[in-house]
């Protein structure tokens, strides 16, 4: 059986394209899904996309990995990586590998944006590789 992935996105990932370009980039939600999914027929894996601007939907998916045969996650939270305890409580109650994933180097924007609670529970982080971070990502979960 295809291994299973789950990605995450959360708030304003659906606005890629339209958001901030010269920090997120010109290609919109639509071709970061077909390029995840590209990948995922290269790999002969299963991806699941999801994405959500609404906090307690994304608490809800990732419970719902917890019961689906998941076995790894990628997750972009968004801005919700700075201050979500409840989505970092939830990733924290799984026990497959997660890769967050940040489009832009949140380390080199605004102060705020320095600190992921939710990093600490995941496997690992990629920032600031654009939306190769996202196959990256998928790379890092099959060599778990």
């Amino acid at each position: 059986m295809a291994m299973k992935l789950l990605v995450i996105n959360g708030p304003n990932l659906n606005f890629l394209g339209i958001r901030e370009k010269s920090v997120y980039g010109t290609e919109d939600y639509g071709y970061l899904k077909s390029l995840i999914q590209e990948k995922a027929i290269k790999e002969n894996i299963t991806v699941d996309i999801f994405q959500s601007n609404s906090e307690g939907n994304i608490i809800d998916r990732i419970q719902e990995a917890y019961y689906d045969g998941t076995q790894g996650i990628i997750i972009n939270p968004g801005a919700f990586t700075h201050y979500s305890y409840a989505i970092r409580d939830a990733l924290a109650s799984l026990t497959v590998p997660i890769i967050e994933v940040h489009i832009s180097n949140i380390h080199k924007r605004e102060e705020f944006r320095h600190n992921s609670v939710t990093a600490p529970v995941c496997t690992g982080q990629i920032v600031g590789l654009g939306l190769k971070g996202y196959l990256f990502a998928i790379d890092a979960l099959l060599s778990q």
